[in-house]
């Protein structure tokens, strides 16, 4: 073992005194056993002092090392290098720094068993990261005087299944700009100047992130991180995103956070074949290589690489008080032949296609973070018919509270994007879905998938010139708050952007000076309003009590009707729609009660951007039976629209 001279013989010191109470036998047992789910409070580096001795301590998970050392500002990046020393035999190594302090940057040197390889590694525990291209960890510290307790206190009482939830999904460094210093994006701070007021006047109950944390390729949108326990520097501290965090709470918005435990990236500074073995991920490249994005794939059957991703998400929950994670890619999780071919695929040792430690893992993230966390979202991307995803684990379900309903939005943009004319012919794809709308705990998204690698932006899958274009966009839009299941919009939509989505550059709120997409966003405030006022729109959002078609066969005018319930006696929604630009007069439709109904929305308002067609506000139902129903409304449905009446 080298001598490092005095400090390390103090650090040595030090470190006898102080293992006790930061590492403890407990801990290695239960990191080796895959259930310890604090590790941030154990691993990678934490400062403090231990008598009159300040410094910081060390602690990486590194089994086949034969030696760890940790280089970095303090020490001219490994000029007089300070060893670290094994915990027993738990494969962690680990070391007291007098001197290093907050602030200071470093990395992980470590030889492995084979000479020829030495790599220097950001810590996969570190709580900061430097301001990428850079690849260094910053030693760093968690402390927040946070102002939401009333807002957690809250949550935990509340059950999300059953009340609305509106989610503007948004990537933080494209949503506005500083073009007077050089496009430079906003901060953390920044965006909690403005972020917080802009959704609750625009109604939506909660923002989802694309990943915060750390990724060395911006254009990889937070999807290759490499941070697991970091976020992104590029907009500031992880105080400054808690400052965020804690004025989105004020503003009673809650906040979802992108997670990515499907696969991580390759860069040699990250976690890919850590200490000379492939730690975290499979070493045969038929489990251990992902082809769609030239990744690795976690080893989800090694105990510890669970036990790290398990602190990982418990770290956004508890640290970062995040109300809900959506964990991307579930499906490249669930299958082992995921865009394999055959043979390039190693199956199960039943011989199936399903890959089982990833099964086990995900039941074992949502049973915890459920217990843990009362009143939180996890949501699945999940584009398969894997069943029961969003059914708890004690039935055999994956226990995710929500999954994405590609299918409805796979159906309904491919059936908005047509002419009207045609529309008649493909009806089904507006009905197919309620064969299996119940089957799972739906989300409506129309995400930033949507509107990137030349699909264009949503007004611009519209057919038609401007006016059918916007009116198009409102009528999907209305159509999608008024249907059984949660709502993801993605930024911008709002307001109709004309181009599709960069991630360099701001959204262009300019437009906002034209009528049209004032009103869009007008009325997309409108929807979310209603949304939220009336339970009939989400009370029994995956349930057929709260859903009861009206007419779904009028295809020749390519109408729907349909209605919402809130359940008992209290008094349902009625959702209309037309899908053609043929406004339906004296369109007759069956109710369950007579007197007045209200229109509380009509995307053809003039507000809105609409021609001003609908039905001066009321119609009376007649006692002339229609659709098996004892009354009917005679109304007039506007061109490419969606109204909403209730009794009054």
């Amino acid at each position: 073992m080298p001598n490092n001279g005095e400090n390390e013989s103090n650090g040595s010191r030090a470190l006898a005194e102080y293992q006790a109470s930061l590492l403890t036998e407990e801990d290695v047992y239960l990191f080796n056993e895959g259930n310890h789910y604090r590790l941030y409070e154990r691993l990678g580096a934490h400062a403090l002092t231990l008598g009159e001795t300040e410094g910081t301590y060390f602690a990486v998970w590194a089994p086949s090392a034969e030696r760890v050392q940790v280089v970095g500002d303090f020490n001219r990046w490994g000029e007089t290098p300070r060893d670290l020393h094994p915990h027993g035999v738990s494969g962690i190594w680990e070391g007291f720094l007098p001197g290093v302090k907050k602030g200071d940057l470093y990395k992980f040197r470590i030889q492995a068993r084979d000479q020829n390889y030495r790599v220097d590694k950001a810590d996969p525990f570190a709580f900061l990261a430097e301001n990428p291209p850079k690849t260094g960890s910053v030693v760093w510290d968690l402390w927040y005087d946070w102002g939401d307790r009333e807002w957690l206190e809250q949550r935990k009482g509340s059950n999300p299944l059953t009340e609305p939830i509106s989610v503007y999904e948004m990537h933080l460094g494209s949503w506005k700009r500083v073009p007077e210093e050089g496009n430079r994006r906003l901060t953390y701070r920044e965006l909690a100047d403005q972020l917080p007021a802009y959704l609750k006047e625009q109604g939506f109950t909660h923002v989802e992130f694309l990943p915060v944390m750390e990724h060395p390729f911006y254009g990889s949108w937070g999807y290759q991180c490499t941070g697991y326990f970091a976020p992104t520097s590029r907009f500031g501290t992880p105080q400054d995103l808690m400052y965020l965090i804690d004025c989105l709470h004020r503003h009673g918005i809650g906040v979802i956070l992108d997670w990515v435990p499907s696969h991580f990236p390759t860069d040699e500074h990250g976690l890919a074949y850590f200490d000379g073995t492939h730690l975290f991920e499979h070493a045969d490249r038929r489990q251990g290589h992902h082809p769609d994005w030239d990744s690795f794939i976690f080893n989800y059957g090694r105990h510890e690489v669970r036990s790290f991703l398990m602190s990982s998400a418990m770290f956004w929950l508890d640290v970062f008080h995040a109300d809900g994670l959506r964990v991307d890619a579930v499906a490249s999780m669930l299958y082992l032949d995921y865009s394999r071919a055959e043979g390039e695929w190693i199956p199960n040792r039943f011989g199936g296609r399903e890959n089982l430690e990833a099964i086990a893992f995900l039941r074992q993230f949502n049973e915890f973070v459920h217990r843990e966390f009362p009143g939180i979202l996890s949501v699945a991307e999940e584009s398969t018919d894997w069943p029961m995803v969003s059914r708890p684990t004690y039935v055999g379900g994956l226990g995710f509270g929500l999954k994405w309903d590609m299918g409805w939005m796979h159906d309904t943009l491919q059936y908005i994007a047509r002419d009207p004319y045609f529309r008649k012919y493909h009806h089904n794809q507006l009905t197919f879905r309620m064969l299996y709308a119940f089957n799972e705990n739906f989300m409506l998204p129309l995400s930033h998938d949507e509107v990137v690698h030349g699909k264009g932006s949503l007004l611009g899958k519209m057919p038609g010139d401007e006016w059918r274009k916007f009116a198009n966009l409102r009528l999907l839009l209305g159509y999608q708050f008024t249907q059984p299941g949660k709502k993801l919009l993605f930024m911008g939509a709002e307001f109709g952007p004309t181009r599709e989505w960069n991630h360099e550059e701001s959204l262009d709120w300019d437009l906002l000076q034209y009528p049209l997409h004032a009103g869009l966003q007008q009325w997309v405030k409108a929807l979310n309003r209603v949304y939220r006022e009336e339970p009939a729109l989400h009370a029994h959002d995956f349930s057929f009590k709260g859903f009861e078609w009206i007419d779904c066969n009028d295809s020749d005018n390519s109408a729907l009707t349909f209605l919402r319930r809130e359940g008992g006696d209290r008094a349902p929604v009625l959702v209309a729609v037309n899908f053609t630009p043929v406004p339906r007069y004296h369109y007759r439709i069956g109710v369950p009660r007579g007197g007045f109904w209200r229109e509380l929305l009509n995307s053809d308002a003039r507000e809105y951007g609409g021609s001003g067609q609908g039905n001066l506000g009321r119609v009376e139902a007649s006692a002339e039976p229609f659709h098996g129903r004892p009354y009917s409304l005679d109304v007039t449905l506007p061109p490419l629209a969606l109204i909403v009446f209730k009794p009054e």
